[in-house]
């Protein structure tokens, strides 16, 4: 699963990393380097969409923000949403991700993720070690995922919708198999266009789990407890543990 991650861009430096539109409002204007993103954050995706008032125009790519943890459009109010993560292999046939699977795909943009071991210390009590895994060469990874518009009921027509997305995981391939079961999903540049194109279905072997040279490029690296608390941020979260 991806429950946490690390980010260093902004929409800006983004959207001319990868010759898109950055939509995000002025209003959100902020700090975007983020050592220990959570659910429920607002975080920076990459979509391809339609001009709104041209519908048949050439479909751009497109950097927007919305809030980390999936609402589906029916859903009678936010909550506490707990979609942050939807199983690739599944998404298809669940009810939460089904619509978005079709022509709602989007990317995340990451420097890297957390992810927990299960340990026993010194005195024989379960623990949980945390880890960081990234590029080994700096590059950014981009992970495969789903987002969603919701309005609210009692809203006003011209309210614009809240957008919310959840990442796709996948069995861990590899050497990442000794950290967890499960990771995200990881999409190479030379899927994009078809993965994001808003017009047609994605092809099953997108949602497969990624090759095993992708996963044997991933450095990974113990992390201090310190990423345990989602209050704590900062460059120091990423310091190997000696």
């Amino acid at each position: 699963m991806c429950g946490r991650y690390a980010v260093t861009t902004d929409p800006a430096k983004l959207a001319a990393e990868i010759d898109a539109v950055n939509e995000v409002p002025v209003t959100l204007e902020k700090d975007w380097e983020n050592y220990n993103v959570a659910p429920t954050t607002t975080i920076l995706t990459v979509v391809e969409r339609h001009a709104r008032e041209d519908p048949d125009s050439e479909a751009t790519r497109r950097i927007r923000a919305m809030r980390w943890g999936l609402i589906p459009p029916w859903a009678k109010e936010i909550g506490k949403s707990s979609l942050f993560n939807a199983r690739a292999e599944t998404a298809a046939e669940k009810a939460s991700f089904r619509a978005a699977v079709k022509n709602k795909r989007c990317l995340v943009p990451m420097d890297g993720w957390y992810e927990w071991r299960k340990a026993v210390d010194d005195d024989g009590k379960a623990i949980k070690v945390p880890y960081f895994m990234s590029p080994a060469d700096g590059t950014r990874l981009f992970m495969g995922g789903l987002w969603s518009a919701w309005r609210a009921k009692d809203g006003a027509p011209d309210d614009p919708p809240l957008l919310s997305c959840t990442i796709l995981t996948t069995d861990a391939v590899g050497p990442l198999q000794q950290v967890h079961d499960r990771m995200p999903l990881i999409m190479p540049v030379q899927w994009w266009e078809q993965w994001l194109d808003p017009d047609a279905p994605a092809s099953p072997a997108l949602l497969a789990p990624p090759a095993l040279e992708l996963a044997q490029a991933i450095e990974i690296r113990e992390v201090a407890p310190l990423v345990n608390r989602v209050a704590n941020n900062g460059p120091q979260l990423l310091d190997p543990v000696s």
